[in-house]
């Protein structure tokens, strides 16, 4: 097989901004500049009308967004509360951010708050292509970019309003340093970064954040047979720059919630979680089931790719080495930890992307391309079957959605016909410019969406129902994510747990009540009783209030005896 199969490359006379360069006079290093940026600049735009037009979703988006509301409330910046209830679950680098969006916007704005997921996600690509730079041409890391990119969980949590993206960006940034100090082509200022980067990744996430750089350096160098360096790069400056910066957080967190605070977060939520979990508790062997949907559509070509790189000992680099080791290494801990959740997994992508991308060119196999041609399979049956499954979806329809599913298929069968042409990168390209493609035309079908996916639309209209109707009073039904209402209602939802309450508080009068859809449709009594309540449907909700047209003090009250008979 030819190198042409798995490096195809790109004259650079042919490209636009060489042409431009020759046609306009501009200077090269201005050419060079731009053509460094611009691909990641192409991913950006590619995301943007997700990051502007979708809501914020109840459970964890907007749980962050009543956390930070109640932090500038009480004027905490070091230890945070959710109503009330004391919240050490994550370090304040993520909070302080919100707090500062806010400050500019003077509101919670989606695009800002997101670009502090995806502008991580786009210089952790940067991080991992500046890494592989010598060892790659342009097109190789061109497709790097892509597969880590649409990879599910990373382009997942590059568009959702999650810590885990900034703590990745941070870890790539420590054992890169780390791996330009073993190379010996590490700065004088490499050694207070390190401690810095991996102290950054603790403050933006917590525990992970120092054990995967740590394990990492340190079972690589166990491999190379150099353990005894391990206090050249990581000694005792090092150590006191990290444990330094942690103090100074302790210290903070003392002043400001006490030694319960600060117990809860170094053992509850860090030790517990490791070894006895009170939450996301889940067996062993957990990751090696998950993996396979979580960096999908690229996971079998991965893991393909590395076992036959393995079988034919072409895995000889250090740098190979180095990224094998964290993925396996880091798998390793995290399955030994007795709390597992899929995105904790997030900082082992970047390592098997690029490890393929270097090792791919090492193998001759030709039926290395099937499991290429598996995932593209997958992705041209799939718009077909999404036509016939689109009425079991409870959302609106929208012409954008049958513009996204028409362009998957188009892309995915163009994939298809390339790989037949044995050029593997450039059908991965073709796949992945049509997932982008594909989420860039959906995105503007959210407007219709968004009220069946989120609670803005609901929250914004029932509170200004409530301005109108002087209700002081706000009730929801059992959903998850309804005490975080608040930061729409500017005052706290209560909960209601059963039938016989929900009755007895609408009879009250001067509430406002939200009810899920799903949950009147699995009680017959509760559907009876919406039909002979005013109310209002918005999305997936029932909007349940007195009509105050009716007669003054009667709240559109109904005899709620007979219904529940």
């Amino acid at each position: 097989m030819t190198e042409e199969f798995f490096s195809p490359t790109v004259t650079k006379k042919k490209h636009f901004w060489y042409i431009f360069r020759n046609c306009f006079g501009v200077k090269r290093i201005y050419i060079l500049t731009i053509m460094k940026i611009e691909r990641y600049f192409i991913l950006l735009i590619l995301v943007i009308p997700v990051l502007i037009l979708r809501d914020f979703t109840p459970n964890n988006e907007l749980k962050y967004l009543s956390i930070v509301d109640e932090a500038l409330r009480d004027g905490h910046f070091f230890t945070f509360y959710h109503q009330g209830g004391l919240y050490a679950d994550k370090p304040p680098l993520y909070f302080w951010l919100f707090m500062l969006s806010k400050w500019i916007w003077g509101e919670y704005n989606m695009f800002s708050l997101s670009l502090f997921s995806i502008i991580p996600a786009l210089i952790s690509i940067y991080i991992m292509n500046k890494w592989v730079e010598e060892d790659t041409t342009p097109s190789l890391r061109w497709s790097g970019s892509l597969m880590l990119f649409t990879s599910a969980f990373f382009i997942g949590s590059g568009l959702v309003l999650r810590m885990d993206m900034l703590m990745c960006m941070f870890i790539l940034l420590a054992l890169y340093t780390f791996y330009k100090r073993y190379s010996g082509k590490g700065r004088p200022r490499d050694r207070f970064l390190l401690p810095f980067y991996i102290f950054m990744a603790i403050f933006s996430k917590g525990p992970i954040g120092f054990i995967v750089p740590l394990i990492t350096m340190f079972v690589f160098l166990l491999v190379k047979r150099d353990i005894r360096s391990l206090g050249r790069y990581f000694g005792w400056l090092e150590w006191g720059i990290l444990l330094g910066c942690c103090a100074i957080w302790f210290l903070g967190i003392y002043l400001e919630g006490g030694a319960t605070y600060l117990n809860n977060l170094l053992f509850h939520q860090t030790i517990n979680r490791a070894v006895d979990s009170f939450d996301h508790k889940k067996a062993f062997w957990y990751y090696g089931v998950t993996f396979w949907y979580s960096v999908a559509p690229w996971s079998i070509l991965y893991i393909a790719t590395i076992l036959i790189a393995i079988k034919k000992r072409v895995l000889t680099t250090d740098k190979e080495k180095l990224f094998l080791t964290a993925i396996v290494s880091t798998f390793v801990i995290l399955s030994l930890f007795s709390g597992k959740l899929d995105i904790y997994m997030l900082p082992l992508f970047p390592f098997f992307t690029y490890l393929t991308i270097l090792l791919l060119p090492k193998i001759k196999e030709k039926w290395i391309a099937f499991s290429v041609y598996i995932p593209v399979a997958v992705l041209t049956i799939a718009p077909i079957a999404a036509f016939f499954i689109r009425d079991k979806f409870n959302v609106p329809d929208s012409p954008f959605i049958y513009v996204a599913i028409i362009t998957l298929f188009i892309f995915s069968l163009t994939a298809c016909y390339i790989l037949y042409r044995k050029r593997v990168f450039r059908a991965i390209n073709c796949v992945a410019l049509g997932i982008l493609s594909a989420l860039f035309t959906g995105a503007f079908a959210l407007p219709r969406i968004n009220p069946y996916i989120g609670l803005t639309t609901m929250a914004t209209e029932a509170h200004h129902i409530c301005e109108e109707e002087h209700i002081d009073h706000y009730y929801y039904y059992k959903f998850r994510g309804g005490e975080n209402m608040d930061v729409y209602l500017h005052e706290e939802a209560m909960k209601i747990t059963s039938e016989d309450s929900l009755f007895n508080i609408y009879r009250k009068g001067n509430c406002m009540i939200f009810v899920k859809e799903k949950n009147v449709a699995r009680s017959p009594v509760l559907s009876n009783w919406i039909q002979q309540v005013h109310h209002e449907k918005v999305g997936n909700f029932y909007l349940i209030h007195p009509d105050n047209s009716l007669v003054p003090g009667s709240f559109g009250q109904v005899n709620v005896s007979t219904v529940s008979n």
